[in-house]
């Protein structure tokens, strides 16, 4: 049965935003000059896309090789589904289309 890593996910990014938003009304709330507070604001807007950014490339990698790793198992499992049925008579199918 596959694990099902997706619940990770959704409590990272939840993590992520909810650091995010804590920053940005920490930042608008402190005492600043306004020149001061939107140069702070853009500045973690920018931490927070590149962080996204990463963190999608992330996620990318991870479902490509879990992708490749299903795939290589559904190969496998063919291949020892058609082992274990053993020679076919001709004009039987081969198994291929299992």
């Amino acid at each position: 049965m596959a694990r099902d890593d997706s619940g990770a996910g959704s409590i990272i990014l939840a993590f992520v935003l909810g650091a995010i938003t804590g920053a940005a009304v920490a930042l608008l709330t402190a005492p600043a000059s306004g020149e001061e507070t939107r140069r702070k604001i853009t500045e973690k807007a920018r931490d927070g896309a590149d962080q996204a950014r990463r963190m999608a490339d992330q996620g990318r990698d991870v479902w490509n090789r879990q992708r490749e790793t299903f795939s290589s198992a559904i190969e496998r499992g063919r291949d020892a589904y058609n082992q274990a049925r053993g020679p076919q008579p001709s004009g039987a199918p081969d198994g291929e289309d299992v």
